[in-house]
């Protein structure tokens, strides 16, 4: 799965075949295609000199969000994460829940088509899991598409409507998740 997620966001280099992204190849046109993915991986990832506000803001304006609309998208991200209270904190002041969200709304920041969550809701409580799986859901029926990876079998059958299951690297089944769960329960 992190090859995968790897290729697709172009961080890893592809020794064989092509990805695209929504028509872009991911060697070749590398900048449309990665303005389409928002990312948020596993391993949280912050400069511990910014505050979570100011992190929002600059990671909006890589994708090319000019200074207003940064403000603005970063404001709207705070305050669907419940963070707004804790905007001007670093990353040491705040509980792993929270990095969490902060992690999951630097990916959302620029608005992007396509969102690929790896392991979104491991080691966070069961609020932050119901909110996160609460708003998921809504986003996926405004027309965004989620990659998501996750350990949880009940993660999966909530949020998805289809399953791949990889083992060794090679996808072992691939189907929806409605026929998935008539075959085996």
């Amino acid at each position: 799965k992190t090859t995968t997620i790897g290729i697709i966001t172009g961080l890893v280099n592809i020794t064989s075949g092509s990805a695209s992204i929504m028509g872009y190849d991911s060697r070749k046109e590398f900048r449309d295609a990665r303005r389409l993915i928002g990312l948020s991986p596993q391993e949280l990832n912050f400069d511990v000199f910014f505050s979570m506000e100011e992190l929002l803001e600059l990671q909006a304006g890589y994708y090319g969000l000019s200074t207003k609309e940064s403000k603005e998208r970063a404001s709207i991200m705070l305050e669907q994460f419940g963070l707004t209270e804790k905007r001007k904190s670093r990353s040491r002041e705040l509980s792993g829940g929270m990095k969490r969200r902060i992690q999951i709304a630097k990916a959302l920041v620029h608005d992007p088509p396509i969102v690929i969550l790896d392991e979104p809701t491991a080691g966070v409580d069961i609020e932050l899991r119901h909110m996160l799986w609460d708003y998921l859901k809504k986003i996926n029926s405004e027309g965004k598409t989620i990659l998501l990876t996750t350990h949880y079998i009940e993660e999966a059958e909530k949020l998805c409507d289809r399953i791949a299951i990889i083992d060794s690297g090679n996808i072992i089944i691939d189907e929806s998740t409605s026929s998935l769960t008539e075959k085996n329960g």
